[in-house]
């Protein structure tokens, strides 16, 4: 258990929240959400001690184990795997060490003798002796294989150091676990297995994360940070989506009635007060005007962008057709024989074990690259547009402001008043849509390459994880979006929310061949779970 008592904190004038009292107990999975700048990895941070608030304190029990998944991908270059995991228990680990460094002795004296028996003592306390067994197995489940467990931390790809990352907070069954983006760089098989092991985890975990699906599976409450403050909510994400929006509508009604009720006796007053007949009811009515509260209606930090994919002309007959497409990448081969025709309505998720072979075709999709053998054809009716997953390419001019830079992308005579109005229902409106491409974070990118998107009037669009970067509320807006969207879509995503809600067809790229079905993605990962065994994709997804 751990308690918020009294929490505030700000930044110069700008208030993060004020007064946050919230009690975290075991057996509990609480999503902390809110929108970008909010304060989300701040709140983590001051609970695992590493921020102090302005004003309040954090309380635990006194015996009580935090666990932290650790952002710095580079703190345990030196360490081998094996070790960096068991230093997320870092009394055990100490136990260890030095228990090791005694037994390596070559000389043992009596004094050494003694000081193993406590060791031996407290090593089997902490269980210790289940210690390199459990690595084995949490690093198993996200993905790690054995024999890269004797490696050192700087020989792995940075997507494997955050596993291992991952699998150091989740060692040693702590009494709280604070996750913060958990999901990233897992693929569904991983996922899936987080999702597993943290809803039997039996203490308290508290959790940062855009993957709604993710939030949906494994979190008993919601903490909401919003308008300042910290409200918890029962049940997962879609409850609170719910319930925070049949709140928000209460307190929208109840200004309205009480906004149209001071009007209505502003009028009596200010007709009847010079009134002799009906001062006493026009004092009356004073009265009640006085004690008449109207709230102002809070403003809420989130802001969703408004995304509307609008098509200049709808799909002929021929979208797209691909014969006998291969490519190999480094001697990897990405896909060999990909053999598809791509009919009207379609919206395809590409999905499969190697994430570079579905970047790889999305980019001989667009003319990037060419590929080893087979072809492919655009309909002559089909204008493309490509949403990329790496887009430093298009910013490489840091001194363009957006309007600038999106205006590169509009039609001719675009004049500034139609760029602005694009940026602005993406979020950037006023001085925002001045701001210098150099200073955009990695969300910011995301948002100007969908307004690009948008001003192409495609009726055919390509999305390399769309999804990375963006919060909750711009993954929403996108999702429904792409869902209202009446031509092609061909994308691919980690999100498992993003993929079910939009997909109609599946198509799974492997090394050797592919897999095509028109069914949905909750559908067809329960027919590969079936048909295929060991090589269904919840089992070796990585999307």
């Amino acid at each position: 258990m751990i308690n918020a008592s009294n929490v505030a904190l700000s930044y110069g004038k700008r208030v993060i929240f004020k007064d946050v009292n919230i009690k975290f107990t075991p057996g509990n999975c609480y999503g902390l959400i809110g929108a970008n700048g909010a304060g989300k990895s701040t709140f983590l941070k001051i609970l695992a001690g590493d921020i102090e608030p302005d004003k309040g304190e954090i309380s635990k029990g006194k015996k009580q184990r935090i666990a932290v998944l650790n952002q710095d991908q580079f703190a345990f270059d030196e360490e081998t795997v094996f070790n960096t995991v068991i230093m997320g228990h870092k009394k055990l680990y100490k136990v260890m060490a030095e228990r090791e460094a005694i037994y390596a002795k070559s000389e043992f004296t009596q004094e050494d003798g003694i000081r193993s028996g406590e060791l031996e003592a407290e090593f089997g306390e902490m269980n210790g002796y289940e210690a390199e067994s459990e690595a084995a197995v949490l690093l198993s489940g996200l993905g790690i294989s054995e024999e890269m467990s004797s490696k050192k931390m700087k020989e792995l790809e940075g997507g494997d150091k955050v596993r291992v990352l991952l699998a150091q907070a989740l060692f040693g069954n702590p009494d709280i676990l604070l996750l913060d983006e958990p999901t990233n760089h897992l693929d569904l098989q991983s996922i899936a297995w987080l999702e597993d092991f943290l809803s039997r985890f039996q203490n308290t975990v508290i959790i940062v994360s855009h993957d709604r699906h993710f939030l949906n599976q494994v979190c008993t409450h919601m903490a909401d940070i919003d308008y300042g403050k910290i409200q918890v909510y029962v049940g997962n994400y879609d409850f609170w989506y719910e319930a925070s929006r049949l709140h928000f509508r209460q307190k929208e009604t109840e200004s309205k009635k009480a906004e149209a009720k001071a009007k209505e006796l502003k009028e009596f007053i200010q007709r009847f007060s010079s009134n002799a007949s009906k001062a006493k009811q026009a004092t009356s009515r004073k009265k009640l005007l006085e004690k008449l509260t109207i709230e102002d209606m809070p403003i809420s930090s989130r802001k969703y962008p408004y995304i509307v994919f609008q098509p200049e002309r709808p799909c002929g007959d021929v979208i797209l057709e691909i014969n006998g497409l291969s490519k190999t990448i480094d001697g990897v081969q990405m896909f060999k024989d990909l053999t598809l025709t791509v009919n009207k309505g379609d919206k395809i998720a590409f999905v499969g074990m190697n994430s570079l072979a579905k970047t790889t075709l999305f980019q001989i999709l667009a003319g990037e690259i060419e590929p080893d053998g087979g072809s492919f054809r655009w309909g002559v009716t089909i204008n493309s547009a490509y949403f990329p997953k790496e887009n430093s390419d298009y910013f490489d001019n840091d001194e363009l402001d957006l309007i600038s830079w999106l205006g590169q992308f509009a039609p001719e005579n675009s004049d500034q008043s139609f760029l602005r109005g694009f940026l602005g229902k993406m979020l950037f409106s006023g001085e925002e849509a001045m701001k210098k491409t150099s200073v955009l974070s990695g969300g910011e990118k995301v948002r100007c390459m969908l307004s690009k998107m948008m001003l192409s009037s495609a009726n055919a669009l390509i999305l390399d994880e769309p999804t990375n970067h963006l919060d909750l509320e711009s993954i929403t807006a996108l999702n429904d979006g792409l869902m209202s969207y009446s031509e092609v879509v061909l994308f691919s995503s980690h999100d498992h929310q993003f993929i079910s809600t939009l997909a109609n067809r599946i198509v799974e790229l492997k090394p050797d061949g592919f897999i095509d079905e028109m069914m949905g993605f909750d559908d067809y990962l329960s027919k590969s779970k079936i048909d295929f065994g060991e090589n269904s994709l919840m089992e070796n997804q990585a999307a």
